[in-house]
């Protein structure tokens, strides 16, 4: 079997081969595809579907410290040369092989001075120069390795070759209107192709189709409306958060009555007075040995006549609303000294139970 996508015995060797290997020392003649290959024998693709490889300091960086995860696709010169002959005069000289997929792996490994890099030899990404372009562009279109721009480019010239978006879309397993968005950047002014990165790129896509002399207007009104929904989003959102917060307040505003601790003997020991009540009520004090009950604050309830105070009786037996009394009128050390106490009989009684 050949030297195929998936093939890795013996093939063939043309004579270009026979005479890099005899100028080169590297010997071909029923030797399998390589694993690895110096990085400055392979030449970069001519039809590299990026416009700029841009900044690589960072994939140098990875290549050097956890080195390479996956093999760039390369050709054999020679069967590059044979399905795209007008390119042969684009080959990087002295080279063995061409890079079909991977070539930011490729510079930035001639830029981390990588002696090899692991290669995937599969000469049959295409036997003419259609197929070859598609074979590059498909992998970085899949990868989703290209910017916006360059994969609008990369869909145009695959649509040339495959006719129709329909067309297109099936070969690459998308809808006929995920290429159609994509393809509509290129109808964008040149201004605002310049903006894609900081304009949002849906919006960007949907206004490609516009005339050039109304994009901006159409632009700036889609983003309005966006900003009109996301402030409804949010301030529906604050509504629900107020409305669930509603219950619990008003459910804690209903423990703020005054609850009349009522004792053994049926009297009310209401709380501790503030100290304008303690003066007020320090005259009603009479002179036996002990002080009078406080009286009730002007707050509390009263009777419909006018009458004495209405007292709550403590809910001694509803202990969630207790518990919420407990939580804002106690300090919050006595609350704790209360707490520990709970906590200890509740242990106890459950050692008894058991």
């Amino acid at each position: 079997m050949g030297a195929g996508r998936f093939g890795g015995g013996a093939r063939p060797v043309s004579a270009r081969r026979q005479a890099v290997a005899a100028a080169t020392g590297v010997p071909t003649d029923g030797v399998a595809p390589p694993t690895e290959l110096p990085p400055h024998r392979i030449s970069l693709n001519p039809d590299n579907p990026r416009s700029s490889l841009g900044d690589l300091t960072d994939l140098a960086g990875s290549l050097q410290t956890h080195g390479q995860k996956q093999a760039i696709t390369v050709m054999n010169r020679d069967a590059y040369i044979k399905a795209n002959p007008e390119r042969e005069t684009d080959l990087e000289p002295d080279t063995t092989h061409v890079v079909i997929d991977g070539s930011s792996r490729l510079a930035a490994a001639r830029d981390a001075g990588l002696t090899t890099i692991k290669v995937m030899v599969s000469d049959d990404q295409g036997g003419n120069s259609e197929e070859l372009l598609e074979s590059a562009l498909v992998a970085n279109i899949h990868r989703q390795d290209l910017s916006e721009l360059d994969e609008a480019r990369a869909l145009q010239r695959l649509l040339a070759i495959h006719g129709s978006q329909t067309a297109l879309a099936k070969r690459l397993h998308r809808s006929q209107g995920w290429v159609s968005q994509r393809l509509a950047l290129l109808g964008l002014t040149p201004e605002l192709q310049a903006r894609i990165g900081e304009e949002p790129i849906d919006l960007l896509r949907a206004v490609g189709s516009k005339p050039p002399e109304q994009q901006e207007t159409v632009l700036a009104g889609l983003k309005q409306e966006r900003a009109r929904k996301e402030a409804e989003k949010q301030e529906r959102k604050r509504g629900k958060q107020t409305q669930a917060a509603t219950p619990a307040t008003q459910e804690a505003e209903q423990t703020d009555g005054y609850y009349g601790v009522i004792d053994d003997g049926g009297s009310a020991v209401p709380p501790t007075p503030s100290p304008r009540q303690g003066a007020a009520e320090d005259q009603t004090r009479t002179g036996e040995g002990s002080p009078t009950l406080p009286v009730q604050s002007p707050a509390a309830d009263t009777t419909a006549g006018g009458g004495e105070p209405q007292l709550k009786r403590f809910p001694y037996d509803d202990g969630a609303s207790a518990a919420i009394y407990l939580i804002h009128k106690m300090p919050p050390a006595e609350f704790d000294k209360m707490l520990d106490r709970l906590i200890k009989h509740r242990d106890s009684r459950a050692v008894s139970a058991g």
